[in-house]
């Protein structure tokens, strides 16, 4: 028999509320069993494969080809970072139009703008692509930026990457919690259609934004910390929050959120399967956080400039 498909929904219209949370049942005891060559296959034929955050460092020098690693490994819809909050937000600027220009380019890629336009890109054999920003400080205090990079392509946004700043705190920060300004971006985000991600947050910052939301939020990549007490990893009732809201929690692959930079796939297993069984398989992604280490080898680039930006956030 082959594996039974549930789909759950939840949020108001746009994007945002787009996505199905997809959990596999194969039948009981006593009928045919499903074998796990065959649920997968289920998984990746009936599905969009979504990894929710690539870690390509947010520079207009990075070689975007290496994005073929995640079309072979079978992802469908990738979101890619263009910027975190140790950069000037008008850098941000120059990387998301540098990484919108080659992908609008490129054969193979189509970067998307709905949901239907995912499943659009699946058939033809695209990688579909939008941008994420990692921190509120790309709108540089101001609520009209958020439509801006909307249009241009951003559809996920977290509050603050590891330290404080105008929207709420950071995991590396006084626990400040969520500011004004914070609950005004959570709204217009919505307005437009955009992920609230509460990755890289500070714990009460993302408790009371996911208590303000009106439709799902995500941790795109954090891990467990009942595993690995480790500052960006987070709480399980943080991920009980986040599933709450019909959300996801995108468990991440960089070895010093497993452990003693432990990268063994019996470790992220751990992760995965603790997430599974608080939660239920539905609210559980991968969100790898990965990126290529030679993708700044091409001759003129600016990875010193790019290895400085990240020396000011040495913990992550």
């Amino acid at each position: 028999m082959p594996a039974r498909l549930s789909a759950h929904k939840r949020g108001n219209s746009g994007f945002a509320s787009g996505f199905y949370l997809v959990s596999i049942h194969c039948p009981v005891a006593g009928e045919d069993r499903c074998p796990p060559a065959q649920a997968a296959r289920a998984l990746f034929d009936q599905n969009v494969i979504w990894d929710p955050h690539a870690g390509f460092g947010p520079d207009p020098g990075v070689d975007l080809s290496k994005l073929q690693v995640w079309k072979d490994a079978g992802v469908n819809y990738l979101s890619v970072d263009v910027g975190y909050d140790v950069m000037d937000w008008r850098d941000t600027i120059k990387s998301l139009a540098a990484f919108r220009r080659w992908i609008l380019a490129a054969d193979g890629y189509r970067l998307v703008g709905s949901v239907a336009e995912i499943r659009e890109a699946k058939k033809a054999g695209d990688l579909a692509v939008t941008f994420d920003l990692e921190g509120m400080n790309a709108l540089d205090g101001s609520l009209d930026l958020v439509e801006m990079y909307h249009h241009l392509g951003v559809r996920q946004m977290l509050f603050a990457y590891n330290r404080n700043n105008a929207a709420g705190g950071g995991c590396h920060d006084e626990d400040t919690g969520l500011t004004d300004f914070g609950r005004a971006v959570i709204a217009e985000m919505y307005r437009v259609g955009m992920l609230v991600d509460c990755s890289h947050t500070a714990y009460t910052t993302t408790m009371e934004a996911m208590e303000a939301s009106t439709a799902p939020c995500i941790f795109s990549h954090s891990n467990p910390r009942a595993l690995w007490d480790h500052e960006r990893n987070i709480w399980d009732d943080q991920a009980r929050a986040c599933a709450a809201t019909s959300g996801v929690v995108g468990i991440v692959g960089i070895g010093i959120f497993m452990g003693e930079n432990d990268t063994r796939t019996t470790t992220l297993a751990d992760n995965i399967d603790h997430y599974v069984n608080l939660l239920g398989p539905e609210h559980v992604g991968i969100g790898l956080d990965y990126a290529l280490q030679d993708e700044f080898a091409a001759e003129g680039d600016d990875s010193e400039d790019l290895a400085g930006l990240s020396d000011m956030n040495p913990e992550y």
